[in-house]
């Protein structure tokens, strides 16, 4: 106790100077008038006829730069969370919605106003609503959504496909316009875009074949349209025909396009 109340009285001491240039900021006032609303107060109490000190830890102003250097590569979109890591006041969300200068995409999701708006923000969006209590994102777009972000084939899901680690948990309903697929994916079968992540090509075809999820005629066009393109590498095909994981016909056919 003694050593606490000697550090604050060697701190009360400290010239004003060495405080500021420490990061605080110093105000003196009498202790007897209203209390001012001070944000992260730090109060040392030194009464001397009725004066308190106060040291008060400046905010850091709102990086607007590095907001836009965020939503820049997020198509236009940034989190609450991303928002006031940069400085901006929890709760300043409301105002600046309704002044113009955000446009507010979902729970704790918002966009700038005058930032030209991506075709594929979607994406970008509930890649953003998939973080976790960290604020990383965990979903990968995966299944007929990534063959459609590829124009793999005329696979038009009407949904969003996303997959996410095992634990995912949400408390919330789950937005009707995405399918959760659950499990936890290898770093080289994902790719990342702006602002979101899919699984690559092959890996993809690969999956949707072993769930038997989509007819085999388009995934033979998925294939072929992926081989063309140099999007799926021959070694991949090589690698994979001798898993006994996969049914017999696309195992047929990986050893057709690799004779």
């Amino acid at each position: 106790m003694h050593h606490l109340l000697a550090h604050h009285v060697a701190f009360l001491h400290a010239p004003s100077d060495t405080l500021r240039a420490q990061g605080w900021e110093v105000a003196v006032r009498n202790s007897e008038s209203s209390r001012a609303p001070y944000l992260n107060e730090l109060t040392l109490h030194k009464h001397t006829r009725n004066l308190s000190v106060h040291a008060v830890k400046n905010l850091a102003k709102p990086d607007l730069n590095a907001l836009y250097e965020i939503a820049e590569g997020q198509q236009g979109l940034f989190t609450t969370r991303q928002a006031t890591q940069l400085g901006f006041k929890p709760g300043s969300q409301h105002h600046h919605v309704k002044v113009g200068n955000w446009i507010r995409e979902h729970r704790g999701i918002y966009r700038l106003a005058r930032f030209p708006q991506g075709d594929q923000i979607q994406l970008v969006l509930w890649h953003l609503w998939s973080q976790n209590r960290a604020g990383e994102p965990q979903g990968v777009y995966s299944h007929q959504s990534a063959l459609s972000i590829y124009e793999l084939s005329d696979v038009m899901p009407a949904k969003l496909h996303l997959t996410v680690p095992p634990t995912f948990r949400r408390n919330a309903a789950i937005p009707k316009v995405l399918v959760l697929h659950r499990a936890a994916l290898k770093a080289s079968d994902v790719e990342t875009r702006r602002g979101f992540k899919v699984t690559r090509p092959f890996p993809t075809i690969r999956t949707l074949a072993r769930e038997a999820i989509i007819s085999p005629d388009l995934l033979e066009q998925a294939l072929a349209e992926g081989r063309r393109r140099g999007l799926i590498r021959l070694i991949e095909l090589t690698q994979t025909k001798a898993d006994a994981s996969l049914p017999a016909w696309f195992s047929a056919l990986l050893k057709k396009r690799t004779a």
